[in-house]
């Protein structure tokens, strides 16, 4: 087994698929109370600490995790990144000082890991121009480490949900020669909706619900189909100032099929715009069957309110998404140890 950190560790779907691929976590840090609490909850054997990652950072981390630099086999983690002010003066980590990011390069400069995961969503490689992600890479480069990136998308790889995420690896420059890292191979199979278990009626603790005039609009509304298979009249009512936005607007009166994948599962479930009802009965995705879409096992338990559980899933890492790039991960560490 490799040892593991994770940052901004969430609810455990990253953590969750890195576990499945061999790797054993020595630390997890998650602000957020209800999602620690998920993981302490499912891993009491984690070692879960609930604090602000900027006072995390300040520590002496070797003493903290009792590990020495050098030693830990992979960092991992998506830190939300702002723009950075200083972006494209190459200031190394005075360019992204006071954003999450840099508590994520502090940690990489501190225990210097064989490796490490930067997980985020596609949009950072346009953001701000592509200055903010050129502003990591740059770092990334100056710490030391090789880069491969790639945008990937978790339908993929076992997840019957349209969901692309922006996937950034680094070796250490010391280690590059001794091994190589390749993306997962696409699989053959792309599941759909209807190859997860559905509820019937899930109670209102496991289920938001539509008010009743969005119920009856979306009753209207066939699985696999939006607002353009409805009665223009109906539709016009319900989207108010959105039907005269531009674009296709496929996200309203959204009602997913059986036989497609989910698009991206959200933090909340009731957003006008990007609305993903239930094909077979008029309401949302409970809980618990996004959790599924995320590719998280029944026995994974969510703790907080209803609002919390749909946000921990949302902003979830698919566990077999995570699980095809560490397995790659677990490769690629296995032909450095075979070489040293």
């Amino acid at each position: 087994m490799f040892t593991s950190i994770e940052l901004f560790a969430g609810a455990g779907g990253l953590a969750l698929g890195l576990e499945e691929a061999g790797f054993t976590h020595i630390g997890l840090v998650e602000f957020d109370k209800s999602a620690a609490n998920t993981l302490i909850l499912n891993r009491p054997k984690w070692n879960v600490i609930c604090e602000d990652i900027a006072i995390t950072s300040k520590k002496n981390l070797e003493k903290e995790f009792n590990i020495k630099k050098g030693q830990l086999d992979l960092l991992s983690g998506g830190a939300p990144c702002q723009s950075f002010s200083y972006a494209g003066k190459r200031l190394g980590l005075k360019d992204v000082r006071g954003t999450m990011f840099y508590h994520y390069a502090t940690f990489l400069e501190k225990l210097q890991p064989k490796m490490f995961l930067f997980e985020n969503v596609r949009g950072l490689l346009t953001h701000d121009g592509g200055k903010t992600y050129k502003t990591i890479l740059d770092i990334f480069l100056q710490q030391g480490y090789l880069i491969k990136y790639k945008v990937v998308n978790a339908w993929d790889y076992g997840v019957p949900q349209k969901r692309e995420r922006l996937i950034t690896i680094g070796i250490r420059n010391d280690l590059k020669n001794k091994c190589k890292f390749s993306f997962p191979k696409k699989h053959e199979y792309k599941p759909v909706i209807r190859d997860i278990k559905l509820d019937s009626n899930p109670s209102n603790e496991d289920c938001a619900q539509y008010s009743t005039y969005k119920s009856s609009v979306f009753a209207l509304v066939p699985p696999g189909g939006y607002w353009r298979n409805i009665d223009p009249a109906v539709a016009k009512e319900y989207m108010k100032t959105c039907w005269e936005m531009g674009g296709g607007r496929t996200g309203i009166l959204r009602r997913i099929g059986l036989d497609e994948p989910s698009l991206t599962v959200l933090t909340s479930p009731g957003m006008k715009q990007t609305d993903r009802c239930h094909p077979l009965e008029v309401r949302p995705f409970s809980y618990r069957e996004n959790a599924r879409i995320q590719t998280f096992p029944d026995t994974w338990e969510f703790c907080g309110t209803l609002a919390e559980k749909y946000k921990q899933v949302g902003n979830a890492v698919p566990v077999n998404l995570a699980k095809e790039i560490g397995l790659e991960i677990n490769k690629t560490l296995r032909e450095i140890n075979n070489e040293q």
